[in-house]
Order: C-alpha cells, then structure tokens, then sequence
C-alpha cells in the first residue's frame, strides 16, 4: 500500500481521571502552534498503528504507560496543515501507569469538556472538544 504524501495521520488521547477532568498540554515555543493547547500525542510513524503510536506518544511526551488494549477510539476530526490534510483521530483512555509529568509541553492541565472552551486550541481539536461535551 502506498503512503499517501498529502495525507498526514496524527492520534491523540483524551486521558480522563477520576472525577472525569482531562489532559491537555501547552505546546511548545518553537513548534508550529506554539501556545495552543491540545490533547496529546502525535504522528503516526510508517509501520505503525494507531494505537501502538498513541502508546509510544504518551510515554514520550507524558512519562505514562499505557496498554494498547485501554485505548478506546471515540472519534476523528479533519483540518488542513500546510498543503497535507491531517485526520486526527481521538482515544479515550482512564487507565494508565504514572503520574502525568509535561516531558516535552511546557504546562499541562485537567479540565472539563465543558471548560477547555476558554483556552486557545488549534481548529482541528475544537470538534474534539464538542464530541467529549457530548458525552457527559
């Protein structure tokens, strides 16, 4: 199967604690949104699934393991990134290994689905962020 070039898949994790809060990181200065708050994780590398990238993401960025299997899908979003078109697709997950500690974001939060409103995101997280306030 050939790579798609105008195609760029990323994944990201809606990690939600006990009281249903979740996790969201500041990226960067330096990278492309700087500033903006997102969900973690990150590109699908060739070879990949999506689930093992989202494993591999969250101990890069996060410090956390988690297991592959309490990677619940839930959802996708589509946005343009320069001349590629991103799909996103969002896991649940409310089980992992560690405290979440900011590896590579220079701040890290809990909020509601119904609280993220308030903070900068990029436009392909804002859908994420309707679908999550949907389900509480």
């Amino acid at each position: 199967m050939e790579k798609n070039p105008t195609m760029l898949l990323v994944v990201a994790a809606a990690l939600t604690n006990e009281v249903g809060e979740i996790l969201l990181q500041k990226r960067p200065e330096g990278r492309q949104m700087a500033g903006l708050w997102e969900f973690p994780g990150g590109k699908v590398e060739s070879g990949e699934s999506p689930e093992s990238a989202l494993v591999r993401e969250l101990k890069e960025e996060l410090g956390i393991d988690v297991d592959g299997q309490n990677l619940i899908p839930l959802t996708f979003a589509s946005a343009q990134n320069g001349d590629r078109n991103m799909i996103l697709l969002l896991y649940r997950c409310t089980r992992w290994q560690g405290e979440p500690i900011a590896l590579e974001s220079p701040e890290l939060c809990w909020r509601t689905a119904a609280n993220m409103h308030d903070l900068p995101m990029p436009p392909a997280d804002e859908p994420l962020v309707r679908f999550l306030e949907t389900m509480t």
